[in-house]
């Protein structure tokens, strides 16, 4: 059947292109929160540790100076365990590949130029590349607890 005088491409376009706007501002916003958190926790941690000596050498009492030691380990700690810094690059990743996609179907150029099915191949494009991107996570975040299991079982 013609694309053109097909009754649901229309709607099939208007779906695709939804989901694909719908996960392009997913993305953007969790890279953006993730490169947030990755930055403050940096900072707070920079800032913490270098303090420290300098309360050392004007005579500060140790108190203070293990407290900064105690929120440098716990800043270090929230960023190994929510893994910010990766999150963020992993998602503004993806969400360059989907405008890239988008870009590129909308130019009818690349891949699309020649496909016979354009509105399907973007489809199926920006599900694999969400697909692929939540395997990587999930990969991820499983192996980040198979180690800490593992560390459990060593201690």
């Amino acid at each position: 059947m013609d694309v053109e005088h097909d009754p649901d491409s229309q709607r099939t376009m208007d779906v695709t292109m939804a989901r694909l706007e719908d996960q392009i501002n997913w993305y953007d916003k969790k890279s953006i929160n993730n490169q947030g958190w990755h930055l403050r926790l940096k900072l707070a941690t920079f800032t913490s540790a270098a303090i420290i000596p300098f309360l050392a050498a004007v005579g500060a009492p140790a108190v203070v100076g293990g407290g900064l030691g105690v929120l440098v380990v716990i800043f270090e700690g929230l960023q190994q365990m929510f893994q910010f810094q990766q999150n963020w690059i992993t998602y503004r990743a993806t969400c360059e590949q989907l405008k890239h996609e988008k870009f590129l179907f909308l130019a009818v150029a690349g891949a699309y130029a020649d496909a016979p099915y354009p509105q399907r191949m973007l489809a199926e494009r920006v599900e694999n590349l969400v697909s692929t991107e939540t395997a990587k996570w999930v990969a991820n975040a499983t192996r980040s607890d198979v180690k800490d299991e593992g560390r459990k079982l060593s201690v």
